[in-house]
């Protein structure tokens, strides 16, 4: 099974990209934001749980977060592989990914990181928020989110360099342009 992390601060396109990526591979998108949303929207307990600290830009547990991911990759065990957006956002999620991975006879196969500049990222978020409603997308959110990552999810850099598994691809450009340049990096 090939699996795919799609890295990259809120905004750089990973979404997007993900679910490009996985259709032309017939893999599986896995995207923690998608899911916390829809329980969120559905006021499920998990959603009720999450409501608040994804509305102020906090993180939600690495506890819950591992939980959801071994559910998901159980249900879609089917899949050649899996596309995961959001996830890991810190390193302990990224040690627990390994194990859970180990567990089922698999490990990460690439990292591949969406660089995008601060400025280019508030403006497509602060333009989301707009289209689409997001409530998680305010200019106050917005720099707090930005903050967390640079804090928690950058160290997994280094840890998936030390892997081998680490690639950055110029995040800025045509949709089309940036998948292209995913794909190519992308070798299963």
């Amino acid at each position: 099974m090939f699996t795919l992390i799609l890295f990259g601060p809120p905004g750089a396109g990973k979404g997007t990209q993900a679910v490009k990526i996985a259709e032309k591979f017939g893999w599986k998108h896995i995207s923690t934001g998608d899911i916390l949303r829809a329980e969120v929207s559905n006021c499920t307990p998990l959603g009720l749980k999450v409501k608040a600290g994804m509305e102020s830009g906090q993180l939600v547990s690495d506890d819950l977060l591992i939980e959801i991911m071994e559910s998901a990759f159980l249900k879609y065990s089917t899949f050649s592989g899996f596309v995961l957006d959001g996830f890991p956002r810190t390193l302990n999620q990224a040690h627990e990914l390994d194990k859970m991975l180990m567990k089922h006879g698999h490990a990460v196969s690439l990292v591949l990181a969406l660089e995008v500049d601060k400025d280019e990222l508030a403006r497509r978020l602060l333009q989301r928020a707009h289209d689409q409603g997001r409530k998680d997308d305010t200019a106050e959110v917005i720099k707090h989110r930005l903050v967390q990552y640079q804090h928690y999810t950058k160290p997994l850099v280094d840890y998936y360099i030390v892997r081998d598994v680490y690639q950055e691809v110029y995040g800025v450009g045509t949709i089309e342009d940036i998948f292209n340049q995913l794909c190519d990096a992308i070798h299963p």
